[in-house]
């Protein structure tokens, strides 16, 4: 914990019921599970919301108390245990937000084993690549992504496949309606039992809930988070259950006016991205709360219609979901009212739109910052104190944050208008990167302080400003992109001679549009929609490119390395209507 003596100039904006140094429990993460059971046994803890019928008075979808839940975790945690998962195995979880994953999660926590997260729309080639490199045996996954496993499986460690349904966990009704439903749908997929595949159910029905007892340590490493990080390819960011309990508690700390036992968590944001994983599930069960879970976000209106009618308190998310409730055309018909208060991270969140929906719903949204690497959250402005525009808030209780040159190492002073590297130490901070060793060593300074890649300036207040990024990383939809991996699927299209992948700032959506710059081989002819329905094939949609454009030649440095920053800037000065400045070659085709 920080030094309660220490002098940091954010103190003074902390709220007054936020302490600067927190309690962090010596426990795992399965302890905040239980001890909310104990607590509120019959209150709900999962609300799983698909759809309403007639006008909301019944809803497909189903509710688990905290009681129930955590006998369904036992239940699955002793499935994995007779199964051959013992501590320190790699668990993968392929799943939308459902209470499949919810179980799975902790049911993981229960034995000792390790998460590996993966995201529903990898493409065969991105999740072969997570299996191998975690060393996954075993992978839970939704039936509908069960083929992009088989293309791959044979040549991964997998031993284990559990194929889950969406409709598990549902009452007879809703089940009935939703299989009926689904399985009329072009891509549903029938799993059939083998030695080796497991329907997630009837492990639920087959197993007890008494799985052994297996000694967890606060220490041992719960999670394994694939992210860019500062530098290079994907890899796997350690995060150690201490990590895990350490953050929630820090953001359980700055959310000052929450009921214990009472507020409903609306989970939109997906629990496989390490935002909504701590933020949305691990601090709403830590809260007692009511996880009111949606599995598609992007179902805007019917993410909104489910918070008016469930009547939903706290919404963390992503800039471009409080843009798109904003701008809903229909947004005079919807009282989201019972919103208390939002953060928002992953992207810059712009102040008029946190004023608009402040107006909207009478809470507060308030833009935060994190990574990975931090489990995620190390910054927030504050909830109901002062706001400052364009910042990313001031460091949570325990953490301690600073700019450095970007040359020398030296700290740059508050209030300086210097701009320097923004590193940061505190117990959320990883244990480093799975099996790359001289990775972890270069994250950090020589003195410990984690490297966050991004160039930031800090007020004498201690408010920081993220203005530039260190590394490429790109964000759309919420989700961080290396524009490696865009440009090696490019670089394998036979007609691609030169590729380069930059990400545009995009006000109006919150987050970038990933365009791409191709030259093309002598004598060769594309179209933007013929490159785009390559990268479909091989990439997630999400990392698929928005706009392509094809040139003679790209701007680079005498050594031949291309300058993805003067891409940037044309892009910037077309949207701002000044004239560009021809660097290298003319644009032949932009779509």
């Amino acid at each position: 914990m920080m030094n309660n003596n220490m002098d940091r100039p954010w103190f003074a904006s902390y709220e007054p019921n936020v302490p600067r140094s927190v309690e962090i429990p010596n426990v795992t993460l399965n302890h905040f599970l239980a001890e909310s059971t104990r607590k509120y046994p019959y209150n709900t803890a999962t609300n799983f919301v698909l759809s309403y019928l007639a006008r909301g008075l019944y809803t497909v979808g189903g509710k688990m108390t905290y009681q129930k839940l955590s006998e369904m975790v036992d239940r699955f945690a002793n499935a994995l245990y007779q199964l051959g998962v013992r501590k320190g195995d790699r668990v993968a979880l392929m799943l939308p937000n459902s209470p499949h994953y919810v179980i799975a999660f902790f049911a993981a926590m229960r034995i000792g084993a390790i998460i590996v997260n993966n995201n529903p729309t990898y493409t065969a080639r991105e999740l072969k690549h997570q299996l191998v490199d975690s060393g996954s045996e075993t992978i839970v996954l939704l039936n509908l992504f069960y083929p992009r496993l088989q293309e791959i499986r044979s040549e991964t460690p997998v031993k284990r496949v559990i194929v889950a349904h969406i409709y598990d966990t549902l009452g007879p009704l809703s089940r009935f309606l939703v299989h009926a439903k689904q399985s009329k749908q072009p891509d549903w997929v029938d799993v059939s039992r083998d030695s080796s595949v497991y329907l997630f159910q009837h492990l639920l029905e087959r197993y007890g809930p008494n799985p052994p007892a297996v000694e967890v340590l606060p220490e041992d490493i719960a999670l394994l988070q694939y992210t860019g990080g500062t530098t290079g390819l994907p890899k796997a960011a350690m995060l150690t259950h201490r990590n895990l309990v350490a953050n929630t508690v820090q953001v359980a700390s700055w959310l000052t006016k929450t009921d214990y036992g009472a507020e409903k968590m609306m989970c939109a944001i997906p629990f496989f991205h390490v935002y909504g994983m701590t933020v949305a599930m691990i601090y709403g069960l830590y809260l007692g709360g009511e996880l009111t879970i949606v599995p598609n976000p992007r179902e805007l209106d019917h993410v909104m219609d489910v918070m008016q009618r469930e009547r939903s308190t706290l919404f963390p998310g992503v800039p471009a979901m409080y843009i798109r409730i904003v701008n809903h055309p229909r947004i005079n018909e919807y009282d989201l009212k019972s919103i208390k208060a939002c953060i928002s991270g992953s992207a810059p969140l712009p102040i008029e739109i946190q004023e608009k929906f402040g107006q909207i719903t009478g809470g507060r949204l308030v833009e935060g910052f994190g990574m990975t690497e931090l489990s995620p959250v190390s910054h927030c402005n504050p909830v109901f104190g002062k706001r400052k525009k364009g910042s990313i808030g001031i460091p949570l209780p325990d953490v301690d944050a600073k700019i450095i040159d970007l040359e020398t190492g030296e700290d740059i002073p508050f209030g300086s208008d210097k701009e320097g590297e923004l590193v940061v130490k505190g117990p959320m901070v990883m244990k480093g990167y799975w099996n790359r060793p001289e990775e972890t060593e270069a994250a950090f300074t020589p003195d410990g302080w984690l490297r966050t890649g991004d160039i930031c300036k800090v007020d004498e207040e201690g408010y920081f400003y993220i203005v530039d990024r260190k590394k490429d990383m790109m964000i759309a939809s919420g989700y961080k992109v290396l524009p490696r991996d865009v440009e090696e699927v490019l670089f394998t299209h036979p007609k691609v001679l030169e590729a380069v992948v930059v990400g545009i700032p995009n006000p109006a959506r919150g987050d970038d549009t990933i365009k791409a710059f191709i030259v093309l081989k002598p004598g060769e002819t594309a179209t933007a929609d013929e490159i785009r329905e390559y990268c479909k094939q091989h990439l997630a949609p999400y990392k698929v490119p928005r706009e392509v454009e094809f040139r003679a030649e790209l701007p680079k440095t005498m050594v031949g390395k291309v300058l993805r920053r003067v891409l940037v800037e044309e892009e910037k000065a077309k949207q701002a209507g000044a004239p560009v400045m021809e660097t290298a070659g003319t644009p032949s085709t932009s779509a």
